[in-house]
């Protein structure tokens, strides 16, 4: 009874403590999902740089400084030597070389080691403080240990590359990348509902189709993120590089090669680079439906808002798309491609936490 009369009591006097520790708490997981975001971008360069083989050694604590002295410098590029991808790629190459990508592969690390920092700490301030109640606090312990998993996904993903190959294994890779994505859409979701804890005006029975359309949008969008990263994996940018078609044809000829037929979708990278042009023009059409639809409705003009940046983050991914395909992927459009796709997910997630606050609970 005390604990009611005193809440009653704030509500009337205007207080509301509650909001501002959400909003505290919102602003810092947004902090970190820009990290997150950064991190795929800086993940992107030392994929498409060479450099994620450079590091042959996982030291989650001391690895967190480089080599400090010329001795152990030589130490690191003796390491490197002995992978393949020195042997049949990088031949030659001298020590300036080398640490030309040793500092993108450890930025990649060291930015990894500072998003756990930024998020682990803070976390607890928060959890000391009383600012997250305890549903929160157990949802934020359990992202947490998936970016614990995250490291160590990573190290196995790279340590791929030290086998009998010259770069990584793309299943290894599309595990890294989804697992990053997945944590950053959980932070980011978690940033939304403390933004908007209360209901928007409308019918939510109009929303609810709504709902599962962008639902099925998001599942597709998924798919579509694997199979890029399958591309990526397996070079498949490098070739049939004109567009819409593959070399004048609808269908290149050579998309189901490989025997057994069934390996062609993640080892063959004409039928990965294939796949992935179906999975974006199944996406485009799913997301123009999804924004007439909403469009058309009577829901809110915040919820019809959130459909115009998803339809500008289409448009913005499409051109980046075609045109790093065009161009045979040079790095900065193939980051910024890389980038767009986040972006997408992004402006996906602000759509469907919109449709689900259309008429809620509180």
């Amino acid at each position: 009874m005390t604990q009611v009369f005193a809440s009653r009591t704030l509500a009337q006097s205007g207080a509301e403590p509650r909001d501002g520790h959400d909003r505290a708490v919102a602003v810092w997981l947004l902090v970190c999902a820009a990290m997150i975001f950064v991190m795929v971008l800086l993940g992107g360069i030392t994929r498409l740089s060479g450099s994620g083989l450079s590091i042959m050694e996982w030291k989650p604590l001391m690895g967190t400084l480089p080599p400090m002295s010329t001795a152990e410098w030589e130490r690191v590029f003796a390491l490197y030597r002995e992978i393949s991808q020195y042997k049949n790629v990088n031949h030659g190459m001298s020590l300036a070389e080398f640490q030309g990508i040793f500092w993108w592969e450890y930025s990649h690390r060291l930015w990894g080691r500072l998003i756990g920092i930024v998020f682990f700490l803070p976390f607890l301030w928060f959890l000391a403080k009383g600012y997250l109640r305890r549903a929160w606090a157990s949802k934020l312990g359990a992202i947490f240990l998936l970016g614990a998993l995250q490291g160590g996904i990573g190290w196995y993903m790279v340590a791929s590359g030290f086998e009998d190959r010259d770069s990584v294994s793309q299943y290894r890779l599309v595990l890294h990348l989804g697992l990053a994505l997945i944590i950053y859409a959980l932070i980011l979701w978690c940033a939304f509902d403390l933004l908007r804890p209360r209901p928007l005006a409308g019918n939510a029975s109009v929303a609810r189709p709504l709902r599962r359309h962008a639902i099925f949008l998001l599942v597709l969008i998924a798919i579509e993120l694997a199979l890029g990263g399958l591309v990526a994996g397996l070079h498949g940018g490098l070739i049939y590089n004109d567009f819409p078609f593959m070399n004048g044809d609808w269908i290149a000829p050579d998309v189901f090669s490989m025997s057994p037929w069934w390996v062609n979708p993640t080892e063959n990278p004409v039928t990965a680079q294939f796949l992935h042009r179906i999975g974006a023009g199944l996406v485009t059409a799913a997301l123009l439906w999804l924004v007439a639809r909403v469009r058309r409705s009577d829901l809110p003009e915040t919820v019809k808002a959130r459909s115009g940046i998803l339809l500008a983050a289409l448009v913005l991914q499409v051109a980046l798309g075609i045109s790093t395909l065009m161009l045979v992927v040079p790095l900065p459009l193939a980051v910024a491609h890389q980038g767009g796709a986040v972006i997408l997910l992004t402006a996906t997630l602000y759509t469907l936490h919109g449709l689900k606050r259309v008429g809620a609970a509180s």
